[in-house]
């Protein structure tokens, strides 16, 4: 229901930020604590939240999973795609 009222009960004590979830705020904590709880295993990468550590992963993966329609042009994260579709519509030249 927070979400909708738009209320922020928990605060950061560092840096002030609010947040409508407690487990926000705890993965938040994180920033200014410096840890590092998810690491690659394949290199030595580590960072503080799994979905950071999923786009690392495409770089040993070689996943590129956003495909473009008109060419098929292949990009390992969503905004390599929108950018390229510029191409297509113009707004960017080649």
């Amino acid at each position: 229901m927070r979400t909708h009222t738009g209320e922020k009960p928990y605060k950061c004590e560092v840096c002030g930020h609010d947040f409508n979830q407690r487990s926000a705020l705890k993965v938040h904590m994180r920033i200014h604590s410096g840890e590092k709880r998810f690491q690659c295993e394949v290199c030595d990468y580590k960072c503080n939240r799994s979905s950071n550590l999923n786009i690392h992963m495409k770089k040993h993966t070689g996943e590129r999973p956003y495909k473009c329609e008109v060419c098929g042009y292949e990009g390992k994260y969503s905004s390599d795609l929108n950018r390229h579709k510029k191409i297509h519509t113009g707004e960017k030249k080649i």
